[in-house]
């Protein structure tokens, strides 16, 4: 086998969104195509979303389904994305090929009963009104952890084989990652011990646009975007800082990070606290 077969995908100056499309896809076919196909599906349900008027607890139905595709979209090509990183060898190795069926299966699960559900303008989130929908949301959150749990043994690929990386940018990947299942798992057992995401405010309320976050209130999906998001947010500075101090760049990772830990902290102990991100 050659030395280069061995080696990270090579890299090329990326300029526009075609070359960052095909970058991605060389890095991971097979889940650059999954993430993709979630994009789009996420586009054309987003027209249904400006058609449909329907609403469910003061939300329209197709918000959550277009939301969830979005997430699990970004979440599959930044995964995508970082496994171009490793050498060959490792990229074929059995914890990344578990670690991307496992995102696939799960993600697929999970996003095609969110958009079952809101076509037919049922909750999918804490619905025990039959066995059926029960047994379903104890399966949705088994995914939700075996979904976010993916970014474990990337993380520890990374830090062991990502040698092409700059030294900040590796370790911004690798605790971006491991914050993304501490901190977006902690928070999603946060939401299931509460009962829900809402902590006080006016019930049905129309919350903060796109978003949705309650304006009336505290709402525990704050902390969960944060900390499900560190796995792109958290590499995104750490590649600034090795461009902006490369003589201190892990340092600064490293602060960047706890900040990064304590602005989530904040945003849950806010949201426990009754009190809204932005009032309305």
């Amino acid at each position: 086998m050659s030395s280069l077969a061995l080696d990270p995908l090579p890299r090329h100056p990326i300029r526009g969104p075609s070359a960052l499309l095909r970058a991605v896809r060389r890095r991971d076919p097979i889940l650059a195509g999954f993430g993709l196909a979630l994009l789009a599906l996420a586009l054309v349900l987003g027209v249904a979303w400006v058609l449909d008027a329907r609403q469910l607890h003061g939300e329209d139905v197709w918000a959550k389904p277009v939301k969830f595709l979005l997430s699990v979209g970004l979440f599959a090509l930044t995964s995508a994305w970082f496994i171009g990183d490793l050498p060959a060898a490792q990229r074929r190795a059995a914890p990344i090929r578990a670690a991307r069926w496992t995102l696939i299966g799960a993600g697929t699960f999970e996003l095609g009963y969110i958009t079952l559900q809101g076509a037919l303008g049922q909750p999918s989130h804490f619905n025990e009104s039959t066995p059926f929908h029960t047994v379903m949301f104890a399966l949705m959150g088994i995914g939700a952890v075996a979904l976010t749990a993916t970014t474990l043994p990337l993380a520890r690929e990374i830090a062991r084989h990502g040698t092409g990386l700059s030294p900040a940018l590796r370790l911004a990947i690798v605790l971006g990652l491991v914050l993304t299942f501490v901190l977006g798992v902690g928070a999603g057992v946060a939401i299931a011990t509460h009962g829900g995401h809402a902590v006080g405010g006016i019930p049905d309320h129309p919350g903060l646009p796109l978003l949705g976050w309650s304006a009336t209130g505290g709402d525990l999906r704050v902390p969960h975007f944060l900390g499900i998001h560190a796995q792109q947010l958290l590499p995104l500075a750490g590649a600034g800082l090795a461009a902006a101090l490369p003589m201190r760049a892990r340092p600064a990772v490293w602060l960047v990070s706890a900040l990064y830990v304590l602005v989530t902290l904040a945003a849950f102990a806010q949201a426990m606290a009754g009190r809204p991100l932005i009032a309305l």
